[in-house]
């Protein structure tokens, strides 16, 4: 073999690339090497580690990638604008914080796919629980993992009146969205430990940052993958905007979902007459690259709040600074929290199998840019259908590494999708019009009262909706003709060496946030990739509504 700078190359330092450079370099024979186009996550970088100051790197340059969509066709031809990590930790380090693995029959549709039956429940509950530490691990749960995870406190009498609400309204209290039962409301489990953001890099990258077998470069941008023939054998990368090349016995990709295909295809990888088009010298001619890519859209539903319990005066211009000073001092305080202390999920109506609705709630009004309605105290609910069948594409725009891919998402394009989206909202306001949150709302202040039938419920949808951040599927796993990776390996198809660990393998979009399940897929990859003997599986009873069709 010629010469080689490590045995592993890992492009992205993001939530799949710590779990992957923490576990890969385990062995200390085994020389490791992380390559993340973003900066570091500096401890003085409060905005990164201040879990309420979530709002600051979201549309930052400086945090974001800041991708946008192309004009969406039934969005009345919105470009949606679209976050992405770009520090160390990835998307991990700007997220909402929300921990949630998704319903366990969304595993069980994941290994109806070729090739896919390792990936069942059962198969993937042990890398959940090897990668959490629970305050109270059981079978579903577990005790010694890198994620400390913490439930939020739910203080603040809006979240009881909110729990209260959705139990009048026929749905379940419940104590964990991710144990045995998801189909209820309950506070969440979130990615923060001592009042700071516990990012992967956080968690899995900085402990074992002094092995001396593992590398971390950072605004190291890898700009094409190198091959031998179909063998991947490093990459081009430019470090502080000087090109260089490192040579690997293995690569993998860990750049997300947007930025693993891009990558794949800037290398040769991917629909061949694409590649073609944009003189792109074709290595492996592999259709699934860039496809089936999917997304979760969500809307604010808010109300004005008739008493003075919100958290809306914290954010006032006057108080921050002593906000900010609480939290430096003793990390407590209201920039302790991320706010999405609670929510749930739901059935839009009973004759689906699992849950297909998904709520935040948050006592206080506000977007994710931090703007916020004319009104000193609010309070509102994010709700998005989860099991949308709306698919879209990446697709290059360059063969220049510097240029974004076109992303179309083809949200709301679907018979179901807009269905769920009408029946979502009429949900949301059952809950929020019930005698338990009378004493606290002035009003529905969006989409507001004048939004009624299912064509202004759309039209709004349309105008105000906004991603939830969760996109996947980009370079999914299976052994059919479109799909991109080998379930058993983590191999890229029609090629030697290279390996996908993020949520651009995913299958199918999984029902909630989709940060849990990277990172359980990035741990079940580091067996695989290595060699190792998988987890044995875990069968545990898990609630179903209804038989599965």
């Amino acid at each position: 073999m010629s010469h080689t700078d490590c045995d592993t190359l890992i492009l992205g330092g993001g939530s799949a690339g710590c779990v992957l450079a923490h576990r890969l370099s385990e062995d200390p024979s085994h020389r490791v090497v992380v390559l993340e186009a973003g900066r570091r996550d500096w401890l003085w970088d409060l905005f990164i580690h201040m879990p309420a100051g979530l709002t600051t790197p979201l549309g930052n340059p400086l945090y974001d990638w800041r991708y946008t969509s192309e004009p969406e066709p039934f969005m009345g031809g919105r470009r949606v604008a679209h976050a992405r990590g770009k520090v160390l930790g990835g998307s991990s380090s700007i997220n909402g914080m929300i921990f949630l693995r998704g319903n366990p029959l969304d595993f069980e549709r994941w290994a109806e796919g070729a090739g896919m039956e390792h990936w069942d429940h059962a198969h993937c509950l042990p890398y959940f629980k090897r990668a959490e530490s629970h305050l109270q691990p059981d079978e579903f749960r577990g005790a010694h993992g890198p994620l400390q995870l913490e439930r939020g406190p739910c203080t603040n009498p809006l979240f009881e009146a909110f729990f209260a609400a959705a139990e009048q309204a026929g749905h379940a209290r419940l104590t964990d969205l991710n144990g045995h039962r998801q189909e209820g409301v309950a506070p969440f489990d979130r990615n923060i430990r001592g009042g700071r953001r516990l990012s992967a890099a956080r968690a899995y990258l900085h402990p074992v940052l002094s092995r001396p077998n593992l590398t971390v470069r950072t605004l190291a941008r890898t700009t094409r993958i190198l091959f031998e023939g179909n063998r991947a054998v490093g990459t081009n990368y430019r470090h502080f905007g000087i090109p260089r090349t490192i040579r690997a016995g293995r690569v993998i990709s860990c750049s997300g979902s947007i930025g693993t295909p891009h990558l794949l295809m800037l290398s040769g990888v991917g629909p061949a007459a694409h590649l073609q088009d944009h003189g792109i010298e074709v290595v492996a001619d592999v259709p699934g690259v860039g496809e089936h890519l999917q997304d979760h859209l969500e809307v604010y539903i808010q109300h004005r709040c008739t008493q003075p319990v919100s958290v809306a005066p914290a954010l006032k211009w006057y108080n921050q600074p002593l906000v900010g000073l609480e939290w430096l001092w003793s990390k407590t305080g209201a920039a302790a929290t991320n706010h999405f202390e609670a929510g749930g999920f739901l059935r839009s109506n009973p004759s689906e199998a699992w849950p297909n609705v998904q709520l935040h709630f948050l006592p206080l009004a506000i977007r994710y840019d931090g703007s916020m309605p004319n009104t000193d105290h609010g309070f509102q609910v994010h709700a998005g259908p989860m099991m949308s069948n709306a698919v879209g594409s990446l697709r290059l725009q360059s063969p220049d590494w510097r240029v974004h891919p076109a992303l179309r998402f083809n949200y709301l394009s679907t018979d179901q999708d807009r269905r769920d989206w009408v029946e979502t909202i009429r949900a949301v306001r059952h809950i929020l019009g019930q005698p338990a949150l009378e004493s606290f709302s002035g009003g529905e202040l969006s989409p507001g009262p004048a939004v009624q039938t299912d064509a202004e419920i759309l039209e709004w949808v349309a105008k105000d909706a906004e991603t939830a951040l969760h996109p996947c599927c980009t370079a999914r796993m299976g052994t059919d003709a479109l799909s991109a990776v080998d379930p058993s390996t983590m191999e890229v198809h029609g090629t030697d060496g290279l390996f996908v660990a993020d949520a651009s393998a995913f299958p199918a979009l999984t029902n909630a946030n989709i940060y849990a399940p990277t990172m359980m897929l990035a741990e079940k990859a580091a067996d695989l990739i290595r060699g190792d003997t998988p987890l044995p599986p875990e069968s545990v009873i898990f609630h179903q509504a209804l038989p599965t069709p």
